[in-house]
């Protein structure tokens, strides 16, 4: 019998699928950590987790705990490699997708088109029959016409149908009925209902959300399939777990059914381990930022809470409305600017940076694959800020003429030296990540003044303490294995349900009653499904959370139950919260009555979540961790010598003051003159701004 215990997770991201390793020995309590990065493996997704195991010399067999995430739905989605697909509404409905909303990003351009539905109308049908939205039946359901309906699709080449019907998140039995049909009519074909995704109202969003889950449903099974079997070849037996874009994880046949619950994973999960880090290090209010080789996401985390919403839209911009999905997403702001993010020079001599990425390949121009183009990292690597003889961690000799070469051609066009054009690539991605950040704080009524950036990702540390500098932040922590953080983070979640639920009510004498009522058939729902997958209800977490609004408003806040024991002292503290929380948001507050829209139910069990051990010191000076000195270029303040740190040989209780870089194989601290740096009890860097 072993007294190690193994836990593993991989995150597969667009540029690289990188991996976490715990072994905990459970005799002495000492914990092993190793890390691991290789090149992700379009379309084979799969592949490159196995290679990212075989790289870092881990054998399936001993894994006890296996949490993954991917990008396999979302790049299905935006790459519009997902399945045909065909819908089916309720008779008088079949435009839904169609008509969409009447809001556009771009007001005044008066020749602006919809963005083009996932289903083409003549792949949309009706059948008859109604529910209210009280959940009555209005009119019974009529499948007379369903055959032939099943018939034109086989004909059209469909794989996949998505069922929505009206207010069928009040009472779900006419979809029930519907997918049963189609089951015993067409067993091969793949079906999504709304109501296995979401029990919310809003129509369109409700269609849009089971039509792109059907979408990816074939695509995202086959990856899962793959995954399982390859990893079973190598005699993998341990709990296999998918991250949920929810921050949480979940079981692989639960996430086989309605697989667009990962279409965010790998970011959750990166900001679900920089609230668990925060609550460890004793900073429960923290800014989190992901930079990666393509995009950079940051979310505001407050008293530890990440906040959990289903108004996601992907594809959505400046000039598009996107598409919404309508599923449990963490709370965060995208952007285009990563590692390998493209500068380029407009027609009016304007230089930009991103949102076109280099991504894997060709990549940057260091890499040597090809890339002629100048990138955020090619910008870095000749200020100096990352070390040319140690690019990725030395596995990869940079290819400092090409940086050149791409630095010089887009300087020609801008008139300036090339230092000067890298100067201004590394400003201008420094600025578009500020908006980013203002967005989850300033605009939504948070002070970033008030909290501790954590930046994680190949490139967080790299930009990290610009960022804050600019923001007015005293504080930057770079965690531990900070390049394969969100991997990390998937080894600190739970197993994780969101339930929301659409009911409406308003004040009177009956709120305490039908809230009590709501909650109870809720909570219920949630404890069946935990148990019949072998939890127990004692070790089910339930958080209640409320949506309320001001009578008659059309959108809704939402606001912590004080418990699960719904009482009217309960409701009063619960409308007083809300008063608060809507004037945080929007600066007022009104004398109006308070009804509440729905609720939002978190359902949470711990399933081998890794709890830090305090790492041991072995007595080594911080002159042993010192690389040597070299100048570098830190784009604001100028030309410092600074000196160079292994990352890996800095231990708790370290401290020292910038200009200094620290580097490990997967990440570049840059830590500029007048910061203060001290190493805690778990190895993560802590960087006090303005500190001498």
């Amino acid at each position: 019998m072993t007294d190690k215990t193994i836990r593993v997770a991989t995150d597969v991201g667009g540029t690289f699928t990188d991996l976490v390793y715990f072994e905990t020995d459970t005799a002495t309590g000492r914990q092993t950590v190793r890390t691991a990065k290789s090149d992700t493996t379009p379309p084979n997704f799969e592949q490159g987790v196995l290679n990212v195991l075989a790289k870092a010399d881990v054998d399936p067999a001993d894994i006890a705990f296996f949490a993954h995430g991917t990008t396999v739905v979302i790049n299905a989605l935006t790459e519009r490699k997902g399945a045909r697909t065909a819908l089916i509404t309720t008779e008088g409905f079949r435009d839904v997708l169609e008509i969409a909303r009447g809001n556009r990003p771009d007001f005044f351009n008066l020749q602006y088109v919809k963005p083009e539905p996932f289903v083409p109308r003549y792949l949309c049908r009706e059948v008859p029959g109604r529910i209210a939205y009280t959940g009555a039946e209005r009119s019974p359901l009529d499948l007379s016409g369903l055959p032939a309906i099943l018939e034109d699709f086989r004909a059209e080449g469909v794989e996949a149908i998505a069922i929505c019907l009206l207010h069928s998140y009040a009472d779900p039995r006419h979809e029930e009925a519907v997918a049963a049909e189609i089951r015993r009519l067409w067993p091969e074909v793949s079906v999504v209902a709304s109501h296995q995704i979401t029990r919310e109202w809003r129509e369109y969003e409700r269609a849009s959300t089971a039509v792109l889950s059907a979408y990816v449903q074939p695509v995202a099974s086959r990856y899962l399939g793959r995954l399982e079997d390859g990893l079973a070849s190598k005699n993998f037996g341990g709990q296999l777990y998918v991250m949920q874009s929810n921050c949480g994880v979940d079981s692989l046949s639960a996430t086989r059914e309605i697989p667009i619950t990962m279409v965010e994973s790998g970011p959750a999960s990166g900001f679900w381990g920089a609230a668990e880090l925060g609550r460890i290090i004793g900073e429960p209010n923290v800014l989190a930022l992901d930079i990666g080789g393509t995009t950079a996401k940051c979310s505001l985390i407050e008293n530890g809470h990440v906040k959990i919403m289903t108004d996601y839209w992907i594809e959505r911009d400046r000039t598009s409305s996107g598409y919404p999905i309508m599923v449990p997403v963490v709370d965060l702001v995208e952007i285009g600017n990563g590692g390998g993010s493209i500068a380029w020079v407009d027609d009016f001599g304007k230089l930009h940076v991103g949102p076109q990425s280099a991504g894997a390949k060709p990549g940057p121009a260091a890499y040597a694959r090809g890339g002629t183009q100048a990138t955020t990292t090619d910008a870095n690597l000749a200020l100096g800020r990352i070390d040319k003889d140690y690019f990725c961690g030395g596995t990869i000799q940079a290819d400092m003429a090409a940086v050149d070469g791409a630095l010089g051609a887009l300087a020609q066009k801008l008139g300036l030296s090339p230092i000067e054009a890298a100067r201004g690539i590394v400003r201008i991605a420094n600025n578009n990540m500020i908006n980013a950040l203002k967005l989850v704080s300033l605009n939504r009524g948070h002070d970033p003044r008030d909290f501790t950036l954590v930046a994680f990702g190949g490139g967080g540390a790299m930009h990290a303490v610009a960022l804050a500098t600019e923001l007015g932040m005293k504080k930057v922590v770079i965690p531990r294995g900070a390049s394969v953080f969100s991997a990390w983070g998937m080894m600190m979640s739970d197993l994780r349900r969101d339930y929301f639920v659409t009911r409406l009510i308003e004040g009177g004498d009956g709120r305490t009653t039908a809230l009590a009522n709501l909650v109870g058939e809720t909570r219920d729902r949630a404890l069946r499904q935990f148990e019949a997958e072998g939890v127990l209800a004692d070790n089910v977490k339930l958080v209640p959370f409320i949506k309320c609004r001001y009578q008659n408003q059309e959108h809704a806040v939402e606001v912590e139950l004080p418990a699960t024991f719904v009482d009217d002292a309960a409701i009063q503290s619960m409308i007083e919260h809300f008063h608060a929380a809507y004037e945080r948001e929007y600066t007022y507050r009104l004398d109006a009555p308070v009804e509440i829209v729905g609720l939002h139910l978190v359902a949470s069990a711990e399933v081998g979540k890794l709890e830090m051990i305090a790492l041991p010191k072995t007595g080594a000076t911080i002159e042993q961790a010192v690389k040597g000195r070299r100048d570098v270029d830190y784009a604001l303040e100028g030309v410092h010598e600074a000196v160079i740190y292994d990352l890996e040989k800095l231990e708790p209780g370290m401290s020292f003051a910038g200009p200094a870089i620290l580097e490990d194989p997967g990440t570049t601290v840059v830590i500029h003159p007048g910061n203060r740096v001290s190493i805690d009890a778990y190895d993560n860097t802590h960087i006090e701004l303005g500190a001498k």
